[in-house]
């Protein structure tokens, strides 16, 4: 104000006479008047198209809470002369945006709101509650909330340490990063940039604005008016390890698009990369090691001089170094997710190297070989503990700890507790749980409540000994065919990550390929597909496909086959296309699906019909990923896909 970049205005404002207030903007409903959209809408934002609204643009507006139609009335304002503070604002922006490498969407964001003018902000509101404003003539008003948000990041330091100014007034010294969703972009680029501007004085302004699109929540937005999706308070009481709220939300962080949260994902991704990549990983160098002599290396780092002519540590060493490369561009672009993915690919990589030594062999036949890959592996160990810091802090913390580096309290993801099946059956009442809206889970905890109480009541009650008894028996043994079909699921399949080390033209028919298939075994298996019309021979050489293992054996025209090479077409079949596991995906390991453990049948035969049944629930999804129902096919290294291929069916 003393430097004249506030200014003092009438404005229209409104009123609600039943209620008998001025109506904050989030207390009022209408239309989007953006004609491109025309979405209902609240007074501060369009939700839908992103709008910046004041409640008076609104079409056929409404007080929300008494649902009457609000008249206009003046009353005085202060307002943020953006338009003044223009010519600094824009240099502030075009030298930083390109320095902190924003994010495309907040220079996007930040673009829009140039190209269509600065107008002057209004900063004050008529409300009760709120930071009151620190002059006389205001002093009955309060500040707009995203006038003093961004100050409360000044204050809350000052709250914290009397040396703020170190941190706030020292640009030269410090870099200021900030993180948020696109819908608050302005506020942070231009408000309140022009704020601090608007006060020449010598502050730490934002360097770089890390912004992301929209979460979205199984089939919809997350809403807390309406009350739809997972909170704080309701991640709280999963019990779900906060290690795994941190790595699902950040693994699936929507830097670029949308993104969607589902529990069958984080069922999937807490299974297939957390459990079975990075825990198994962990776990199996850490367990060996610490094995006593004789089975292990007694907790001691096995010495391993010339590792570098060891040319399978060698190339596995040059991969990491890549990836630790990648890793820290991506950090310093403040690209998160994909940060995590080059740290992840690492354990990957970590899984295969120790499946490729075949360590478990070398220690009794090369004990050389395999304290090399044992001491590199603990290496690995040590340094994914290192680079996972940012994104899992506990976790790291306790690797270190079991490294004899660092204690703390123990968090881990090793399979050995069971802790798969146990965290299937917690996500599926997660999921369950928090279904639609919070009145909705309301209602039903009160039906649950009611329901709870009857069965107490009848807590003791016993059947009498006449004719329910046979009616009872008669119910068990129509229960048993049920019994038998529930127990029908896709872990009865044994699908496998096979190799393809040869393939060529059957000699007796055109159609088909004859190919020697390594799923893990002593010996190749042999494999007849009909899938000449759809991938070149040349295509079919050394790649790594899924196979289902337990089909009966089967004679193709006088060559038997005892596999099946899975793959999906579109619905006219004019299509095919193989299902894949990922590159790094450990040749012979089982396919796993996120809810569904035990072990394969035999021998699908005929009889059972369980192929046919499984298979009716096989598919590609939207997204590409090779489902059983909704559920990914999943290996160490991640989930298995399709080319191009959307919503076509498995055989």
């Amino acid at each position: 104000m003393e430097n004249n970049w506030l200014t003092e205005n009438t404005m229209q404002q409104l009123y609600c006479d039943t209620c008998q207030r001025f109506l904050a903007d989030r207390l009022v409903e209408g239309t989007c008047p953006n004609k491109v959209c025309n979405a209902a809408a609240r007074g501060d934002q369009c939700e839908t198209c992103s709008t910046l609204l004041n409640p008076t643009e609104l079409i056929d507006p409404k007080c929300k809470v008494c649902k009457n139609t609000p008249r206009v009335r003046d009353t005085d304002h202060l307002f943020l002369e953006l338009p003044l503070l223009k010519d600094k604002l824009v240099n502030y922006i075009n030298a930083t945006s390109v320095a902190g490498m924003w994010s495309q969407n907040a220079i996007q964001a930040t673009n829009a709101w140039l190209k269509e003018g600065l107008k002057p902000r209004c900063i004050t509101r008529d409300l009760k509650w709120g930071v009151p404003v620190p002059h006389d003539k205001y002093k009955d008003k309060v500040f707009y909330v995203w006038f003093d948000a961004p100050i409360g990041y000044v204050s809350i330091t000052a709250s914290y340490t009397p040396d703020w100014e170190k941190w706030w007034k020292d640009p030269d010294n410090v870099e200021l990063f900030q993180f948020m969703g696109k819908d608050n972009v302005p506020f942070h680029t231009i408000m309140f940039p022009s704020t601090l501007l608007g006060t020449g004085e010598k502050w730490t302004m934002m360097k770089t604005i890390s912004v992301t699109e929209y979460l979205n929540y199984e089939a919809g937005k997350f809403s807390k008016s309406k009350g739809i999706g997972v909170f704080g308070n309701d991640a709280k009481d999963t019990n779900v390890p906060p290690e795994v709220w941190r790595y699902y939300l950040l693994m699936n962080r929507p830097e670029a698009s949308d993104t969607l949260f589902t529990w069958a994902d984080l069922q999937a991704k807490l299974n297939s990369e957390l459990l079975n990549n990075l825990g198994n990983f962990i776990n199996r160098v850490l367990s060996f090691v610490a094995k006593p002599a004789g089975a292990g290396y007694g907790s001691i780092v096995p010495d391993a001089p010339n590792a570098e002519s060891h040319p399978l540590t060698k190339a596995y060493a040059e991969k990491a170094s890549k990836w630790v490369e990648q890793y820290l561009d991506a950090m310093e672009k403040v690209k998160l997710k994909q940060g995590l993915k080059c740290a992840m690919a690492i354990s990957s990589d970590g899984n295969a190297y120790l499946q490729e030594s075949q360590f478990w062999k070398l220690y009794k036949e090369d004990s050389a070989a395999c304290a090399i890959v044992m001491k590199t592996s603990l290496g690995l160990v040590y340094l994914l503990a290192c680079l996972l810091e940012p994104f899992m802090p506990s976790l790291s913390e306790e690797v270190l700890r079991q490294l004899n580096l660092s204690p703390e309290e123990n968090l881990s993801f090793s399979e050995e507790k069971g802790e798969i099946t146990k965290k299937d059956e917690e996500v599926a009442l997660h999921r369950e749980k928090y279904a639609g809206s919070q009145a909705e889970r309301s209602l039903k905890a009160a039906a649950d409540a009611e329901a709870s109480k009857v069965a107490n009541k009848l807590k003791g009650t016993k059947l009498s000994d006449g004719g329910p008894k046979k009616e009872q028996k008669k119910q068990s043994g129509g229960s048993k065919s049920k019994t038998a079909e529930a127990d029908i699921t896709v872990a009865k399949l044994d699908i496998r990550v096979g190799l393809i080390r040869k393939a060529e033209k059957h000699p007796d028919a055109d159609s088909l390929y004859v190919e020697e298939i390594d799923v893990g075994e002593d010996t190749p298996r042999t494999v007849v597909s009909g899938l000449v019309k759809f991938i070149p021979l040349e295509e079919m050489q050394n790649r790594k496909v899924c196979v289902l293992c337990n089909l009966k054996p089967v004679a193709m025209r006088g060559i038997k086959s005892h596999a099946m090479v899975l793959a999906a077409s579109n619905e006219d079949h004019t299509k095919v296309e193989l299902v894949e596991p990922p590159e790094s995906a450990a040749v012979g390991e089982r396919v796993t699906f996120a809810g569904y453990s035990g072990d394969p049948e035999a021998s699908l035969s005929g009889k059972s019909k369980t192929w046919e049944k499984l298979a009716a629930e096989l598919h590609s999804n939207g997204e590409l990923v090779a489902c059983y129902k909704d559920v990914p096919f999943t290996t160490s290294a991640g989930v298995c896909e399709v080319k191009t291929i959307a919503n076509g069916e498995i055989r």
